[in-house]
C-alpha cells in the first residue's frame, strides 16, 4: 500500500458546501475511487485559509494515476470547480507532498 497526501484549496465562502457535497458522494464517485485502488481516504480542512490536506492510501500509484481520465471524475471536478481553485480542465489546484516520517 502506497499513503499519498496532497494539498488543495477551498474557497472559504463554501466550507460548509464542500463538507455537504462530500457527505452526498456520488455512488459512481465510490465506484471508481474504489476501482482504482483507493482506500482509506480523508481529507482535512484548514478553516483558517482554506487549505484541504488530503491522505489516500493506493494499491498502485499508476492505476490511481488515471482516475482523472474516468467519466465519474471528470464529472465531479466540473461540480466541484466553483468551490474550489481548479486547473482549465476543472480538476483541483494540487500540491503532491513527500511522505517524511510513517509509524505504524
Amino acid at each position: 500500500m502506497v499513503r499519498l497526501g496532497s494539498i488543495m484549496y477551498l474557497k472559504k465562502e463554501y466550507y460548509d458546501e464542500y463538507k455537504k457535497r462530500h457527505d452526498q458522494l456520488w455512488p459512481e464517485m465510490k465506484e471508481a475511487l474504489k476501482a482504482h485502488g483507493a482506500s482509506n481516504y480523508s481529507i482535512f480542512l484548514n478553516e483558517d485559509n482554506g487549505e484541504l490536506f488530503a491522505y489516500v492510501e493506493v494499491e498502485d500509484p499508476e492505476l490511481y494515476g488515471k482516475m482523472g481520465e474516468t467519466e465519474a471524475c471528470k464529472k465531479w471536478w466540473a461540480y466541484m470547480d466553483p468551490l474550489m481553485e481548479t486547473n482549465p480542465d476543472n480538476s483541483p489546484v494540487t500540491k503532491e507532498l513527500k511522505e517524511v516520517f510513517h509509524l505504524d
